[in-house]
């Protein structure tokens, strides 16, 4: 069962009540004033403003050590096709680009504030997607195959539990009719069963990032239990999913599968030699963090090592792909 708090703009659906609030609302005191100020799209110019300015800061001075994909694909021709667009929930270019804008040492920079911004900013997000995913505009996110009846193929990787501490597999959805985090900051929380192996993050990220994760490393329970409690939510609320891009979620990292597949893992031998290591890990599609998530560093020796694949591969072949990852990883580390 799961319980989420009410509050402005809460949505029940079915018994799962999820706080998705931040309603938008325009204050003004005159209507015929606004008109005056608005684009023919209804971007006020203010807004028109902030995007040219925040061009600006990217290619100034304060940008030259900036290489975020923002920054190598918001060419000036591109601002002038979008700076004046937004989406029906009112969602600009600057709700796109603020974040990387302010943050220059970000290695993407982008983040889409509702679902129709993908298709609004196409323009750039459709080139940010290309280069992150190799994805390009031809290929389609195959259909949903969260690999039930073959958990089978996932047996504990590590039975002695030599190597492995534990087990995360996570996705993350939108919920249709609700924008993202940058015009939703309301109803935050986090809900769990008793035994803390299964959760919900409510609003974080995403709108929901539903979590299945235990000690130990048998990839098939973990998965089996993420796919029973997906389905049960799927039953009540509907999620935003695009035929080419699949699932669609805040940042355009996570678009596709959203699945991340992880262990915590050590393995002394093999990184020793840290950039043969990585070399590794690039070659098998594997993503290697410290364990407290990006930009953290190892913990005694333990790293998280996941997939690297989201879009453009299925559910199951996410988890496969660090699975067969992580299985060779032990491979080798026991021929040391």
């Amino acid at each position: 069962m799961f319980i989420v708090l009410r509050k402005r703009g809460a949505k029940l659906a079915g018994g799962i009540l999820f706080t998705l609030g931040g309603v938008i609302t325009l204050y003004t005191m005159c209507p015929q004033a606004t008109s005056l100020l608005e684009s023919s799209d209804g971007v006020d110019f203010a807004t028109v403003r902030k995007i040219e300015e925040a061009y600006a800061r990217l290619n100034g001075p304060q940008g030259v050590k900036c290489h975020s994909l923002l920054k190598k694909f918001l060419t000036k021709d591109v601002l002038e096709e979008l700076k004046y667009k937004k989406t029906k929930l009112g969602a600009t270019l600057y709700d796109c680009i603020r974040s990387g804008v302010y943050n220059l040492d970000a290695a993407v920079g982008v983040y889409a504030p509702d679902a129709e911004a993908y298709k609004t900013f196409a323009p750039l997000f459709d080139r940010i997607i290309r280069e992150y995913h190799g994805f390009s505009l031809g290929q389609k996110q195959p259909s949903v195959d969260l690999g039930e009846g073959k958990i089978h193929e996932f047996p504990p990787l590590d039975p002695g539990a030599k190597y492995i501490r534990s087990t995360r597999i996570r996705c993350g959805r939108a919920v249709v009719g609700y924008p993202f985090n940058p015009l939703l900051s309301e109803g935050r929380g986090i809900y769990y069963n008793d035994e803390k192996t299964f959760l919900i993050w409510v609003n974080e990220e995403d709108h929901v990032r539903i979590i299945s994760m235990q000690k130990g490393s048998n990839v098939g329970q973990v998965l089996d239990r993420l796919n029973r409690g997906v389905k049960h939510i799927e039953k009540h609320v509907q999620f935003a999913r695009d035929e080419r891009l699949g699932w669609l979620t805040f940042c355009p990292t996570n678009l596709g599968s959203t699945v991340r597949a992880s262990v915590h893992i050590k393995l002394p031998k093999l990184t020793a030699n840290m950039s043969n290591f990585m070399v590794m890990c690039n070659r098998l599609n594997l993503q290697l963090r410290g364990v407290h998530g990006e930009h953290s560093e190892p913990i005694s020796g333990v790293y998280d090592i996941s997939n690297k694949g989201r879009l453009g591969i299925s559910e199951y072949q996410a988890v496969k792909q660090m699975y067969d990852g992580v299985k060779e990883l032990i491979r080798k580390e026991e021929m040391l």
